[in-house]
């Protein structure tokens, strides 16, 4: 069974990195925690014990979720969610025996630094990252 500890980080794609940016550390107190080449289009800010990840639309990383956000359009890319710690093995379990498989752990950066997560969907089409920190 997989118990969820917190919320690791939320991603959220922009046209507007600069207005974001203070926005969130200027306005809500967010400091810029790390910064990744303007190619890739990611900035990670501190939001207490999680991240919030900026992305940059037109960069490498951006054009991964489809067209700018609108009124209309998503600009969540995805959100992960921190378990409390779990072999990768006894997750894949789990999620198979709920019908979602094809899903590989691979290395990333998040909250708590670098560690391995997968990504799943959920009924709506949402991407959720699973996240934990091994036995």
């Amino acid at each position: 069974m997989l118990e969820i500890v917190g919320i690791d980080h939320i991603v959220l794609r922009t046209t507007v990195r600069s207005q974001m940016l203070h926005f969130y550390c200027d306005v809500l107190g967010c400091v810029v925690e790390r910064e990744l080449p303007a190619s890739l289009g990611l900035t990670q800010l501190r939001a207490g014990s999680a991240l919030i990840d900026i992305v940059d639309v037109d960069s490498e990383l951006g054009r991964q979720g489809g067209g700018p956000p609108t009124v209309l359009e998503n600009n969540v890319d995805h959100f992960c969610l921190q378990l409390r710690p779990i072999d990768e093995g006894d997750i894949i379990s789990h999620l198979q025996h709920h019908g979602i498989s094809d899903n590989d752990f691979q290395e990333r950066y998040g909250a708590q630094g670098f560690g391995r997560s997968l990504y799943i969907k959920d009924p709506e089409g949402n991407i959720v990252e699973l996240r934990s920190q091994t036995n």
